[in-house]
């Protein structure tokens, strides 16, 4: 049966949002979760597990993190990776991700870790000493700490847990470099983890996606060509309307879709690829949280909104001197008029409250259209 793009919309939709479940089945069926710092109104990890984990609350994540089989890392972005994908980029070569005069450092500061078993990069900067350096943001941060990300990234050291939001580390096993049979079986891998999360990927996306790999796995940057092209062989695909669509082998399935909506995070996969955003839903999508506030056209940090199959707007939330403050746009200039959509919002608005601890509290449908305020609890974290 020939696919159509509303067949490819609703697998674009329903493909990762999948019955909710344990916190570590859904980082396993994930394999990679991006992280991001910005809380509006929590952090985008949470916003993406919550659909996804059961009676799942922000902030979750960071406080089970240790009994968790998952790392901290960088795969095509920075995030929370399962093992099976950890194993697939490590260990990193290519060129070291510190400067030669770094370098000299970098043994004491792994035996020091080592002889601690885990550490705050505050106890050993006291240590070290090592000064100051500019980070990629343009301030000033620590150098210790600077070097100690590096040697994350590297795959010297792992997050064992956060204190307060920074990381402490503890080493790394490392094992040896895979050959040239096993880089291409672990390259395909790769492909294969960001093709599950983002699919349906038109091709300008496939190739961009993989060329991403470059910062998961860069010792091998230089087979991502030949990587892309076996994805191209082996992956499933159609055509449609001149664009080429790629997808992991099983067939988009035909299921209903249910009368739900939901508030993704900027970076939910089902949002995630921008490209494909606009093809499949016919509108832009920008994440403004860094563009001026006189350019921004849907707000600070705009949550897509998900309606059955299709994403038909966006909300700003904010939690503003104890209270939920929301605002909705829509793509079309309007809310659906369907009585089924009102009742939606109510419950993802109440289901975003019990997610974030507020207080309930009744919400009339002439609230939904532009903007509704929920009371946080006096005993919320």
């Amino acid at each position: 049966m020939a696919l159509t793009l509303d067949d490819l919309r609703r697998d674009a939709a329903t493909r990762s949002m999948f019955a909710p479940t344990t916190l570590q089945r859904a980082l396993d069926r994930f394999g990679f979760v991006q992280a991001d710092p910005i809380r509006a109104p929590a952090r985008a990890q949470d916003l993406i597990l919550r659909h996804r984990v059961r009676n799942y609350r922000a902030g979750d994540l960071e406080r089970r993190y240790q009994s968790l089989d998952v790392d901290e890392g960088f795969f095509i972005n920075y995030g929370f990776v399962s093992p099976p994908v950890d194993d697939l980029m490590h260990p990193r070569g290519g060129p070291v991700p510190w400067s030669r005069s770094a370098a000299q450092h970098v043994q004491k500061l792994l035996d020091f870790v080592r002889s601690r078993g885990a550490v705050h990069p505050r106890e050993v900067d006291r240590h070290f000493s090592h000064g100051a350096v500019t980070n990629y943001w343009g301030g000033s941060s620590s150098a210790t700490t600077h070097l100690l990300e590096a040697m994350h990234y590297r795959g010297l050291l792992r997050v064992v847990r956060r204190e307060r939001g920074i990381r402490v580390y503890a080493v790394r096993d490392t094992e040896p470099t895979p050959s040239g049979r096993q880089r291409d079986a672990a390259l395909d891998g790769l492909v294969d983890t960001v093709v599950g999360l983002y699919a349906p990927l038109p091709r300008a996306s496939l190739s961009f996606v993989v060329r991403r790999l470059r910062y998961a796995a860069p010792q091998w940057r230089n087979s991502l060509p030949a990587a892309l092209r076996r994805a191209q062989q082996r992956l499933a695909q159609t055509t449609l309307d001149g664009v080429t669509w790629f997808w992991p082998h099983e067939q988009p399935e035909a299921h209903d879709v249910p009368a739900r909506l939901r508030l993704l995070a900027p970076f939910d996969p089902v949002v995630w690829d921008r490209r494909r955003f606009a093809l499949l839903w016919g509108w832009e999508y920008r994440f403004e949280a860094y563009t001026p506030v006189n350019q921004r056209q849907r707000g600070y940090y705009a949550l897509p909104l998900l309606w059955r199959n299709r994403v038909i707007g966006w909300a700003n939330a904010a939690v503003k001197e104890a209270r939920l403050e929301m605002n909705f746009g829509y793509a079309s200039g309007s809310a659906p008029r369907e009585p089924a959509f009102r009742r939606a919002l109510e419950q993802e608005i109440v289901a975003l409250h019990q997610f974030l601890a507020l207080t309930a509290r009744t919400l009339r449908a002439s609230e939904h259209d532009d903007r509704c305020t929920l009371r946080r609890s006096p005993d919320a974290p």
